[in-house]
């Protein structure tokens, strides 16, 4: 095991397009890092360079004290999981997962004593004997697991993994592979697109947007504080609504204005962000998280003058949760995912998620009330897309 470190790592191809800009990361030993963003972020070029697979046009990259620009792939003493499996499909389970071992000329004994110890971590045991063709896609998966673990390396690279399994499958395969990984204390370097996958995993999650790394940190915080406003809509299913909304002061009594409505803030937003009293009078991108909003019919002690009025527009009821889509008089945001609706449809009406108790009643049409905690909203810098904090 080895930290890994890419120091203001770059990557420019000879077209011109600069798809990587000074990225730079460290992944203490035994650590696993999610490097996460859109389609076409740059984040599987970041991990094709670690491997080897791409030139370096800039910066630094070191696994423990070795700088390993120029050094082969195969010399890195890293082992890499590929997206598609990359089996032998004649060979055995067995045989795959001990295929770089008879390429370092690992004695028969001993390379079968290593793939057993590798099979017997995954659960592989059974499937030893047969070929790729005869397993489902979780046990491919985990045979293509089998064949980095058996090497040893100083770090794991897996390249979007999952991206092929059903949902249930994808669900079950992430929670064991977080599990092999703090088993075997492998330094990991895991890139997916799937924001789930990198919050239920990672040890840290880097958030990257057009080769620009935009936010690293422990899952918790970079979902309750967000740097800014990508960010703050990329990390959360549903996504973070975001609306632009003026930010006003009557003596000591704060608010903002969203469209045609005012929305009561707590002593508690002020204190807490400080920035703010700043923009007093400015026009801002305000977010809430869709759990922040309730059906003000369920719950009924809520301040008034910290509701939106409203019409349900869609009703999603989902067992545990209800999802309620609805609208509201002010200018929507774009947050600058390329995978998300280019459409923002009619920008000066905000179209919004709450995560409603299944106890509430409302239904398509309905005009209904919508309790906001607003202590719990999040700012933005409107030109900067910047956190106010």
């Amino acid at each position: 095991m080895a930290d890994v470190r890419l120091d203001k790592i770059n990557k420019i191809y000879p077209n011109g397009f600069h798809a990587v800009h000074d990225l730079s990361l460290e992944l203490t030993d035994g650590e696993f890092l999610v490097l996460v963003g859109p389609s076409g972020c740059g984040k599987s070029t970041a991990l094709r360079m670690i491997a080897g697979l791409e030139e370096i046009s800039g910066g630094d990259l070191y696994v423990g004290d070795r700088r390993v620009n120029d050094v082969q792939p195969r010399d890195r003493d890293i082992a890499m999981v590929f997206q598609n499996y990359a089996l032998y499909p004649q060979m055995s389970v067995r045989d795959n997962i001990g295929f770089p071992l008879r390429l370092k000329k690992v004695a028969t004994d001993s390379r079968l004593e290593q793939v057993d110890n590798a099979a017997g971590i995954l659960e592989l045991m059974e499937q030893l004997d047969k070929k790729p063709a005869t397993l489902s896609g979780g046990q491919r998966q985990r045979v293509a697991m089998g064949r980095a673990i058996v090497r040893r390396p100083s770090a794991f690279l897996m390249d979007e993994p999952l991206s092929n399994l059903d949902a249930k499958l994808r669900v079950q395969m992430r929670a064991e592979i977080a599990s092999i990984q703090r088993d075997l204390g492998v330094t990991t370097f895991y890139v997916t697109h799937d924001q789930v996958e990198a919050m239920t995993m990672g040890d840290r999650v880097a958030v990257i947007k057009d080769g620009y790394l935009q936010q690293v940190d422990d899952p918790e915080t970079l979902y309750a504080n967000p740097a800014n406003v990508f960010v703050a809509a990329f990390i959360g299913s549903p996504s973070m609504n975001l609306v632009e909304g003026t930010l006003t002061q009557d003596g000591d009594q704060w608010s903002v204005e969203l469209g045609d409505q005012t929305l009561r803030l707590d002593e508690s937003v002020l204190a807490n962000r400080p920035a703010l009293a700043a923009h007093v009078n400015e026009r801002l991108v305000v977010g809430f998280r869709p759990e922040d909003l309730e059906d003000a019919a369920v719950r009924s002690d809520h301040p008034a003058d910290q509701r939106l009025r409203t019409t349900v527009d869609v009703r999603e009821a989902l067992g545990a949760e209800t999802l309620i889509h609805f609208g509201i008089n002010a200018p929507a945001v774009d947050s600058g995912d390329p995978d998300a609706l280019d459409e923002l449809g009619d920008s000066a009406v905000a179209r919004i998620t709450g995560r409603f108790s299944p106890r509430t009643q409302a239904r398509v049409g309905d005009a209904i009330e919508v309790a906001v905690d607003c202590s719990a909203m999040h700012f933005f810098d409107r030109s900067s897309h910047l956190a106010i904090t």
